[in-house]
Parts: C-alpha cells; structure tokens; sequence
C-alpha cells in the first residue's frame, strides 16, 4: 500500500527552513515504521519547470516537474514561504492553484499563507501567517480572517503557519491527525522539540511581547519576568518606574495595551506554562514559583485564558510526567 503523497512546491527563494523542518516531520514516521510495514508518507519535492531550485539562504534543492506526479491524488500540498513581491508571488500562486484541485489538504508555512491567498484559496477562511507580513496579507485578500498570534490555523481542509519553525508545529499536527498522538510523541522527541503547542499559542513570548511595545518599560518587564514571585503590585512597579501610581498605571497602559495587572497575570502565565512542559513539579510549587501564591489562583487564571485547568495543559501540551 502506497503511503500518503505530501507535495512540496518548491521555487527560486523559498526559505530553507519552511522545507526542511516540515520535511524531517514527514519522514520521522517512515524511519520509525517497523520491519516489513508500508511507508505512511511519500515526500516529493516538485516546481514548475522542475530540476535545481535555489533557496533563500543559496542551498540548491532538487525538484521534480509536475508531471512525476502522475495521476496520484496528492493527500498533502505544503507550500513554503519565501517570495515577497510580485510578479514572483503571482507565479507561484498560479502553480499553486493548479495544484491545488488534486489535494486533499492544503498547508503553508510563513508567507505561503499569501501565494495561498492570491491563489483564492483562502477567501473567507481563518488564517495566519508571520507577524511581520499580516499587512501584505490582508493586501493579498481581505476577506481573510487573519489570526495574527496564532502559530498555526485550521480551517477546513487548509492549514497555514507563523513564521518558519511554527511549520514544524503544523507538520506535527498534521502527524497528529494522520497517524495519532502516540506517533507524533515519537517524532516529537526524536526531532527534541515540544510534542505539541497549541495552534492557539502566541507568536511572542508575553515577556518579549512586553519589552517590544514600548522601550520606556524594557527595562522593567526584564526584571518582572526575573521576578515573578515577588510583590509585583502597581505600587511596586511604579516606584522602580520613578512614577506615582497612578501616572504609571496610565502610562503603561498606553504604551502597552495592558494594564499593570494584566502584564503581570500574562508572563506569570506563561512561565507556569512553560513548567508544566518542562518540569514534573506538582501545581502548588509551580504557583507559587510563578507568583500565582496558591493553587487556586493558578487554575482560575488558567481556566479564564486557556479555557483548560493547568493539568490538562500539562497531558495535551507538555512532556508527559509521572503521577
């Protein structure tokens, strides 16, 4: 039995690593496969003219025409990112939408996200794309629903991704729903990268999204993400801010988005997230490492952005520990 047919759409300047990262997803399983049992995916690399294709970084790659397809129903068309300006854009579009009819699932990494789009693959549905280039998306197609911090987006039989290693994420998933979750375990800790982020997760980490969105508080939000479990109350930052109270919480607020509170409730957040992956310890040391002060609090804080209590975080997202 033939495994599953993933295409890559391969042309002049496609970044390297929207290829290779998804392409090591893929194969994992193959090498995986016992003794004897079928091969689950067959990868092949094709272009428009076909032959040496040079990517963005000068590594050549090696394609296929189209016609080394055959008739074969393609189960997966990823088409990496890499071209920004036209006419480029609109050759690999017209490529895609050729391609496209004979898929059974659609996916792109970064700016693949607008060749899909000029494409007309995208109309009306959810997606994503590399924070840098949501504008130029939204040129391509406006009707797209852009979720812009997402790391990758499903929306009916197309997938599309945030910049460059968010692809391996998407490859992950797409694993997933082939072959099961024991199967992208496998792949996940061979390749040592998380088993799974939620499509849903940030672009940013909250301390980095912090520090970027106003250099008057960079200072500040590095020691608040070094200090979680300390009093982090508006008084406090706004003494080390050398403001009143009150002008410091109105201040920050306009130059972030968030008020005091929030910023703080968002990197205590995620640093409780990042030891439910990483650490077995059990909830009431992580809260309190993490300036939630109890348990509670940790799982109501959890509860009102994840839409999950931090345990189920941990066996849908996190390495799996002991009991």
């Amino acid at each position: 039995m033939m495994g599953k047919l993933v295409v890559f759409l391969l042309y002049d300047d496609v970044n390297v690593l929207d290829v290779a990262g998804p392409i090591e997803v893929f194969s994992q399983p193959c090498r995986n496969r016992p003794a004897g049992a079928a091969e689950p995916y067959r990868i092949m690399l094709v272009s428009a003219h076909g032959g040496p294709v040079r990517t963005s970084s000068g590594v050549v790659m090696h394609t296929e025409a189209f016609a080394a397809l055959g008739d074969d129903a393609i189960d997966t068309l990823v088409v990496p990112g890499g071209v920004e300006a036209q006419p480029a854009v609109a050759g690999v579009a017209a490529a895609t939408a050729l391609l496209a009819p004979r898929a059974q699932r659609i996916a792109s990494v970064c700016t693949g996200a607008i060749i899909l789009a000029y494409a007309g693959l995208l109309g009306g549905r959810r997606a994503t794309t590399h924070w840098r280039y949501v504008q130029q998306l939204h040129a391509a197609d406006a009707s797209v629903q852009i979720e812009p911090d997402a790391l990758y987006v499903h929306d009916g039989p197309v997938w599309t991704s945030a910049g460059i290693s968010a692809g391996i994420d998407l490859a992950l998933a797409l694993v997933e729903a082939d072959l099961g979750h024991a199967a992208v375990m496998t792949v996940a800790r061979q390749m040592v990268v998380f088993i799974k982020r939620p499509g849903g997760q940030s672009q940013f980490s909250a301390p980095l999204s912090a520090q970027s969105s106003d250099a008057q508080f960079a200072d500040l939000h590095a020691w608040m993400a070094a200090h979680l479990a300390a009093d982090l109350r508006v008084e406090t930052l706004a003494e080390r801010s050398h403001m009143s109270p009150r002008s410091f919480a109105r201040h920050y607020t306009a130059k972030t988005g968030n008020t005091p509170a929030r910023g703080v409730e968002l990197m205590r957040l995620e640093a409780a997230m990042q030891q439910l992956i990483h650490a077995d310890w059990p909830l009431k040391r992580i809260a309190a490492a993490c300036g939630f002060g109890d348990e509670q609090n940790l799982r109501r804080v959890f509860q009102r952005h994840m839409g999950l209590n931090p345990l189920q975080y941990r066996e849908r997202f996190g390495v799996q520990v002991a009991a």
